[in-house]
């Protein structure tokens, strides 16, 4: 299948016609070029990404895949035109629209996923949990640990810091992460503070051979990234999660989607509901 030009075209932010164009790009054996328009929020914008995607589609002789999530008609009328030199996939459309007679009621044709952040409740909880994840990044803080919605354990470089900031940015969770480190192993013990939340732990695990490659990445030729430690690490701190009663998973073969939607359900399954 040859490589083709997708366009992402939004008026608001672009993320939710990028998020669901890529679940169903990655169902074919293409690598997309991607090209991402958001804000395209008038006529004369509309017509600069129209003309942009002629000129790909004469330039690389194959119709550009188009997605769109363009409240505006005017707008939308001017990228998904009859004589549209691209394959235009329109979200709003395909769904917003049969919803609208499912329903009896018109949607309001709001733009983005919030129309006033500032008035948004679930918006201030994601920045209070990013908040929240930052100030409690790597042990870095044991204050207001009572407040965490989950708390990451595992080895140093296997995935705890992206997964904290994922569940936050994403799902408004409040993530503590804290490193397992020799001086743990030698106590046989979870970190001191988190021991009062063993409940809301969840443990990350990752290859050795994956792990002692992140680490040289970061420390090339330590002993903290030697294979025989990162060995030596991920059995004791496995065997301390199990003796502990803590679920955990690998996170070596595992997307940050994954993890983050696992650990919601065996941790707080509410928030899978919304």
């Amino acid at each position: 299948m040859p490589t083709r030009t997708v366009f992402f075209v939004s008026d608001g932010t672009g993320i939710t016609a990028e998020t669901f164009g890529n679940s169903i790009l990655a169902q074919f054996p293409a690598t997309p070029r991607h090209v991402r328009r958001p804000f395209i929020d008038s006529v004369d914008k509309a017509r600069d990404v129209q003309r942009e995607i002629e000129e790909t589609a004469e330039r690389e002789g194959k119709r550009p895949i188009v997605f769109i999530t363009l409240v505006n008609d005017e707008v939308r009328e001017v990228i998904a035109r009859p004589d549209s030199k691209g394959l235009v996939l329109d979200m709003f459309r395909t769904f917003v629209e049969p919803l609208e007679v499912e329903f009896g009621v018109k949607s309001n044709h709001r733009v983005g996923r919030f129309s006033d952040a500032a008035k948004s409740q679930e918006y201030n909880n994601r920045i209070e949990a990013i908040n929240f994840s930052l100030a409690h990044d790597d042990g870095q803080s044991a204050r207001n640990l009572a407040e965490a919605d989950v708390i990451l354990v595992g080895v140093s470089r296997c995935g705890k810091t992206p997964t904290s900031l994922y569940l936050a940015m994403q799902h408004g969770i409040k993530a503590a992460n804290y490193p397992l480190i020799p001086e743990d192993f030698d106590r046989g013990r979870l970190p001191a503070p988190v021991l009062p939340y063993r409940a809301k732990c969840f443990g990350l695990t990752i290859d050795p051979d994956r792990l002692a490659q992140v680490r040289h990445e970061r420390r090339p030729g330590s002993a903290y990234a030697s294979l025989s430690n990162c060995r030596q690490e991920v059995r004791a701190a496995e065997a301390m999660m199990r003796r502990e009663g803590i679920g955990w998973l690998s996170s070596t073969h595992k997307s940050i989607e994954e993890i983050a939607t696992t650990i919601l359900r065996d941790i707080r399954p509410d928030r899978l509901i919304y």
